[in-house]
């Protein structure tokens, strides 16, 4: 009885095995909840700015200055979900995939340039009530975070780049630099290997994802190859605007850059300090370009601290309605 208990054991498991290989999708959407869940987070949608918005919202209902998490090009809302879980005890936290990205999609003859997406980022804020709100942002995010904080600072409570934004001279190239120059596009993928070795640039070590939501995730960067060749070379246009823009913000900055990011090159941290010199920018050992996923406890908890040594200041936003 033991041995057949045993073998039906182990049948189960190969079973199961099989199954998460076989048809990831059936799993993707239950993982995908369950993360969130454990961060208090749940999914939205809301009409804004031509699009159908999707987002990620949790924390205390009645907490004051909301924080927005931006992603990075070609990612999304869920990127954000650990490093959101030590925050939502604290703050209302709010995790859209930004207009012609992830679920939020994107239309095929309207433009995603920093420009066009500051405008949808105030129509987005507006749709969900929101006034006065903390901006942290990864890369392309992070830069958006600074140009709409240039735009509307009565709306930014601080600027948070959580690692390095996207638009900086850095005195040393980097590995992407050295790509794009010899006229690549590394973070557009058209094949799974291109997709594989995109992952070890964005990374300085990997972290674990399940394979139903890498898989989607590697479909998806194959499938929309070309339009995103297409914003890839909208970003190329703008490839140093922050370091043009950069030395306005005026807004309370902290920012966290990977000292092993081969996106943008760790020498950034000295043009940050001439550029912003009342920021805090501290270096993060060991991490790549996207520590909020490489380690998002100790990256969260660097954010909180920054939030939290802010001075006190009034409040001008509305709470959400969208919860």
């Amino acid at each position: 009885m033991k041995r057949i208990l045993l073998f039906a054991f182990v049948g189960a498991i190969a079973a199961l095995v099989f199954a998460w290989h076989a048809t990831p999708a059936v799993f993707l959407h239950p993982l995908l909840a369950l993360n969130r869940s454990l961060s208090g987070l749940q999914a939205h949608t809301i009409g804004a700015a031509g699009h159908r918005v999707h987002y990620l919202a949790g924390g205390p209902a009645a907490a004051d200055t909301p924080i927005v998490l931006l992603h990075g090009i070609f990612a999304e809302k869920d990127h954000w979900v650990e490093f959101a879980r030590p925050l939502t005890g604290s703050w209302r936290v709010v995790a859209p995939d930004l207009p012609g990205f992830g679920e939020s999609g994107r239309h095929a003859h309207e433009p995603y340039h920093y420009q066009s997406q500051v405008v949808r980022l105030r129509a987005l804020l507006d749709q969900l009530q929101l006034g006065r709100v903390h901006l942290a942002g990864n890369s392309m995010g992070g830069t958006l975070a600074v140009l709409f904080a240039q735009t509307y600072p009565e709306r930014v409570a601080s600027v948070a780049l959580i690692g390095s934004p996207h638009g900086l001279r850095t005195p040393q190239a980097s590995t992407m630099d050295t790509l794009i120059e010899a006229g690549g596009a590394p973070l557009v993928a058209a094949t799974p290997e291109q997709f594989d070795r995109m992952m070890d640039l964005v990374f300085a070590r990997r972290p674990w994802i399940p394979f139903p939501v890498l898989h989607r995730t590697m479909t998806s960067a194959t499938r929309d190859a070309a339009s995103n060749l297409r914003v890839w070379h909208e970003q190329l246009q703008d490839r140093y605007l922050l370091d043009e823009r950069i030395g306005g913000l005026r807004a309370p900055t902290l920012a966290l850059w990977g000292e092993a990011d081969q996106i943008f090159h760790p020498s950034g941290l000295r043009r940050l300090r001439d550029r912003v010199p009342d920021a805090r920018i501290e270096a993060l050992p060991g991490l790549g370009h996207l520590p909020m996923m490489e380690a998002p406890r100790e990256t969260a908890e660097a954010y909180a601290r920054f939030l939290r040594s802010l001075p006190p200041r009034g409040d001008l936003s509305t709470r959400s309605a969208r919860r």
